[in-house]
């Protein structure tokens, strides 16, 4: 069974599909970009890293100031390749090219006035966990500052330095080490990615027809209050929906 999304959280009339969603969740971004209260408040969230990523590159493009890009030295774990020498002849292309949640990207690409998560502990009391927002003051070659903009330690610099990562659960048949700094930037993040976070306001894109009502109820579960809630989806035609199942339609009368 179907049931119409309400209208007031609908965003249906628009020409390009990432601006009016930026637009949405970050009004006046211009004006706020450097704004710590306005950032550490909003969030869109999207079903894949890929649709994350283009909502952040997007979002990065607007705001002023140099970009700077950081990239990664990649190689696989000979210590868990068990002597397969195929894994000798897995180009760095290859293995740049790698993305998997909890594991920063290749290139990362970041302004003064970006918003980043923590993607792993650094120093919890100090309030540098996973999860744990932020906003680059000063990019520098080596190490990044930041000012953290959520937990118990708003409001304190920090420097984020390069560290050796790799997936918990590898989800390839050898175990990645990537040299990166340990961050993702997070005007927009994936669904699974908000999980145990709120928001004042959400905007959630869902561009690609294979999402889940499961997704869709989890992503209405991060904001606060009704009022904060903008949804765009569209089918695999690229039409915007307007319905959805009853299971997901009654999350939108609880907030």
């Amino acid at each position: 069974m179907s049931r119409d999304i309400p209208p007031e959280f609908l965003i249906t009339n628009f020409n390009d599909r990432i601006a009016a969603i930026v637009e949405s969740t970050y009004p006046n971004l211009l004006q706020h970009y450097k704004d710590e209260d306005f950032l550490q408040c909003r969030a869109i969230l999207a079903s894949t890293i890929e649709v994350a990523g283009s909502i952040n590159d997007f979002m990065l493009g607007l705001i002023p100031g140099d970009e700077r890009e950081y990239l990664s030295a990649d190689l696989i774990d000979r210590s868990e390749a068990n002597g397969n020498e195929a894994f000798d002849v897995i180009p760095s292309e290859f293995l740049n090219s790698l993305t998997t949640s909890g594991l920063p990207n290749f290139k990362i690409k970041l302004k003064v006035g970006t918003p980043i998560t923590l993607l792993k502990d650094l120093n919890p009391s100090e309030g540098l966990c996973i999860g744990t927002r932020l906003i680059v003051t000063r990019l520098a070659n080596f190490v990044l500052q930041a000012k953290i903009i959520s937990g118990k330690n708003i409001g304190n610099l920090t420097l984020i330095p390069r560290i050796s990562m790799s997936p918990l659960q590898s989800p390839w048949p050898f175990k990645l080490i990537r040299r990166q700094f340990p961050i993702v930037v997070s005007y927009a993040m994936t669904i699974n990615e908000s999980q145990g976070q709120s928001f004042d306001y959400v905007g959630i894109y869902l561009p690609n027809p294979g999402f889940s009502h499961e997704q869709l109820y989890e992503a209405v579960s991060r904001v606060k209050s009704r009022h904060g809630l903008k949804i765009l989806i569209n089918d695999k035609d690229k039409q915007t929906l307007e319905t959805t199942s009853n299971v997901v339609y009654k999350v939108f009368q609880n907030i």
